[in-house]
């Protein structure tokens, strides 16, 4: 019979589910609901996945701590691709010592890695890469190294580091050719996209076009004064004023910089950092306060002079000036973000993620929903979010992380 036990999670590592079932799928000793268990969680049914691997941990005796903890691992990897992003982190850092402990350097890996996908899906970049840096570089077995490979690539992603990012990738492919996974191999391709995919618009003198996300990194060391919509500052390479906590000021940069070297009426400053339908003297004052704490926030980037229509920016030592915008001008773009990746999420692991309320990502989840950008299944608890099959636009930028340093 342990013969059998040896087919299946042999089955199971070259990715073939259904040929590890037809070995184990009558019985219900602790090694079979183990393997039952990873083999329906590779088949997409998490719910009887995450019941199997339960069953299994109790199964097994109290000698048996590391079959017990690699329930754990297997079961925090389930949390992670149902976006189940409050399962306990001790419990996993706790299966990963155990596993450490008795030798099992593989296994421990994974339970790094997994919880290195978790960070960085919360946009804990440089918690990710500690953890990464803390497995160390031992051999891996193919698919771990893919996996090890994705995180690295991911972090690359987040820090605007493109080559970085290829050449994580490119490994990643080799391992996966190796694994014979396809699932594994289908992953890379999906993170490939993103480098390949425009990730952001230029605006320029009044005309757009799209960027590649290595050309987003490159804006980093143009000597063109840069607003940045997506951090919500504006820049010239090492000098940096954001204006994350005053999104009035960061409209009219904006308004100045899309419209740059032409100057912009002062209605269309009111109508676009005020969103008033009509001016009034009132209006007009409260735009000249405003202007004024501008001038004082980018002075050493640029001036703002008035004319007789409104008011022009006029960039320090620089010729160009340059609007870095969001692919898509959405009111909820960060949701539609982390959405578009494919997986279900909840709205709890969304307000997570986003450093949001749940109720404040539920009714932009409601309010996306009725515009058909997303789709839910599920009641209660259970119900989970989707974007429909093809998605609007890569994720990169618009997920939280640091801003580029130079």
């Amino acid at each position: 019979m342990e013969s059998l036990i040896t087919a299946a999670a042999r089955a199971l590592e070259a990715g073939d589910p259904l040929g590890a079932l037809n070995r184990v799928a009558l019985r219900n000793d602790a090694p079979s609901l183990a393997l039952r268990g990873i083999a329906m969680a590779q088949l997409g049914d998490l719910a009887k996945a995450k019941a199997l691997l339960r069953s299994a941990a109790r199964a097994f005796g109290p000698r048996e701590a590391v079959a017990r903890a690699r329930c754990v691992v297997a079961e925090a990897e389930i949390a992670l691709v149902s976006r189940d992003l409050n399962w306990p982190a001790k419990t996993l850092a706790a299966a990963r010592t155990t596993l450490e402990s008795h030798g099992d350097l593989a296994n421990a890996a994974h339970a790094g890695h997994i919880e290195a996908r978790r960070l960085l899906l919360l946009g804990r970049i440089d918690e990710a890469e500690r953890t990464l840096a803390e497995l160390g570089a031992s051999p891996l077995p193919p698919a771990s190294q893919v996996v090890r490979e994705l995180v690295v690539a991911g972090i690359a992603i987040r820090r605007l580091r493109t080559e970085a990012a290829r050449t994580a990738l490119d490994r990643a492919a080799r391992a996966a050719r190796l694994a014979g996974i396809p699932a594994l191999s289908a992953e890379v391709d999906s993170a490939n996209l993103i480098l390949d995919t425009p990730t952001a618009r230029l605006i320029v003198r009044g005309s757009e076009h799209p960027l590649l996300l290595g050309e987003v990194e490159r804006l980093a060391t143009s000597t063109a004064l840069v607003v940045d919509t997506f951090h919500h500052v504006v820049r010239r390479q090492g000098a940096v004023v954001s204006l994350g906590t005053r999104p009035v000021l960061f409209a009219l940069a904006r308004l100045l910089a899309q419209a740059w070297p032409a100057d912009v009426s002062r209605e269309m400053l009111i109508s676009g950092a005020f969103r008033a339908k009509h001016a009034d003297e009132s209006h007009r004052a409260r735009l000249r306060v405003e202007i004024g704490r501008l001038r004082t926030q980018l002075k050493p980037l640029a001036e703002i002079s008035a004319t007789k229509q409104g008011f022009v920016l006029a960039p320090r030592r620089t010729r160009d000036v340059l609007v870095l915008a969001r692919p898509v001008e959405e009111k909820h773009a960060a949701v539609l973000a982390f959405l578009s990746d494919g997986e279900p999420w909840s709205s709890s692991a969304l307000a997570l993620a986003l450093g949001a309320s749940a109720r404040t990502v539920q009714r932009a989840l409601e309010e996306l929903a009725r515009s058909n950008k997303v789709q839910s299944f599920g009641h209660g608890r259970a119900r989970r979010w989707m974007t429909p099959p093809v998605p609007g636009f890569p994720t990169g930028l618009l997920l939280p992380g640091p801003l580029l340093k130079t």
